[in-house]
């Protein structure tokens, strides 16, 4: 899950009673996105991209707004336009050195 202030323990007992978050807590293992290299930073990329290139304008209908994207779309996969992502497997093997398991000898 990413690492939104309400995907937290915490948030459950602010939904629920404590004995009904709690066991809720007992059934779930909380795996977090790492806050570097994780895939919904390029996500996050391409929705800015497309903001800035295409979504600028007020569009009042749904249909210009569903034409505009598939165009703008349609260019950046002609350009074969990529993300310069930079953060390596090995960066996030230092970085990140928590998430990974060690293998003891």
């Amino acid at each position: 899950m990413d690492n939104l202030n309400t995907h937290a323990p915490g948030s459950l007992y602010e939904t629920y009673a404590p004995e009904k978050a709690k066991a809720l807590l007992d059934r779930f293992d909380f795996v977090y996105t790492p806050k570097h290299g994780s895939w919904l930073n390029m996500a996050d990329i391409e929705w800015r991209v497309l903001s800035g290139q295409c979504l600028n304008q007020r569009i009042e209908q749904i249909a210009e707004v569903r034409r505009e994207v598939a165009a703008w779309q349609r260019e950046r996969n002609n350009k074969k336009a990529t993300i310069n992502w930079q953060f390596t497997t090995a960066d996030s093997r230092i970085k990140l050195k928590r998430l990974y398991p060690s293998i003891e000898q």
